[in-house]
């Protein structure tokens, strides 16, 4: 069985007083030979996070697919290696929404990523009425298919998959177990087409949508979630504990 892969997201939340203060309660606290945890924070407080970080895997929240050029205000993946970041989240839901992110965009941001020895944290998920009008599993199965193009199937198996109902996110609803399960299993299957079941086994899929200390043993127990992309709650040191060592 492999190991549970965990990480906060604080999107534009805390300082480096914030992330130094955090680490100081929860790293040590942090070992757990089952769960692979991690926490991803904003650009301004990645080089502290890794100096203070010793058992907890450091993320960055976004990344550019180019090495350099005229793109004001983006990160290059460069940027990111020479501070130590193993880890990027790509394709957020709010990156999505809010600044009109791409299927394309984060499938080069994927190749980039791995072309760089780097593990993507690729999101997807579905909208409100996507769901309602129960068309949940075509829509993410198509941002799966597009998110991996031109992946090969042994760098597949270094991706992290992040589903996120957006319905989910921040809102205080949780899809159920089952609902989450259905959907992370389409994903699974998905893969299966894409590649082969083989390959489609050992790619880890998180949840991720108001999860909290109170239904993460729930959903951990499903068969195809493999983790969890937590946002609030990872903000909250004990909350964060719980989470990465729901199983103690």
């Amino acid at each position: 069985m492999k190991n549970k892969v965990i990480f906060g997201n604080w999107k534009m939340n805390g300082t480096n007083t914030d992330i130094k203060a955090f680490l100081k309660t929860v790293d040590k606290k942090a070992k757990n030979d089952k769960v692979i945890a991690g926490l991803a924070v904003p650009f301004t407080a990645l080089e502290t996070a890794i100096k203070k970080a010793k058992n907890i895997k450091i993320a960055a929240e976004n990344v550019h697919w180019a090495e350099n050029g005229a793109y004001t205000g983006e990160v290059s993946i460069p940027m990111l290696q020479e501070l130590g970041v193993e880890y990027v989240v790509i394709g957020h839901s709010e990156r999505r929404e809010m600044f009109g992110e791409t299927d394309e965009a984060v499938n080069k941001k994927a190749l980039a990523l791995l072309k760089a020895g780097m593990v993507p944290i690729l999101c997807c998920g579905e909208t409100l009425e996507t769901y309602e009008n129960k068309k949940t599993n075509k829509f993410v199965s198509d941002q799966i298919k597009k998110g991996f193009k031109d992946i090969s199937a042994e760098d597949a198996k270094k991706v992290i998959i992040a589903y996120e109902p957006i319905w989910a996110i921040g809102t205080g609803k949780t899809a159920t177990p089952e609902i989450a399960q259905d959907v992370c299993a389409t994903i699974r299957e998905t893969l299966g087409k894409v590649y082969n079941k083989t390959i489609a086994k050992e790619i880890a899929i998180q949840y991720g949508g108001s999860v909290k200390p109170a239904n993460i043993k729930d959903l951990m127990k499903q068969k195809d979630i493999d983790g969890a992309l937590v946002g609030g709650a990872s903000l909250i040191a004990e909350d964060y504990l719980e989470l990465i060592n729901y199983n103690k």
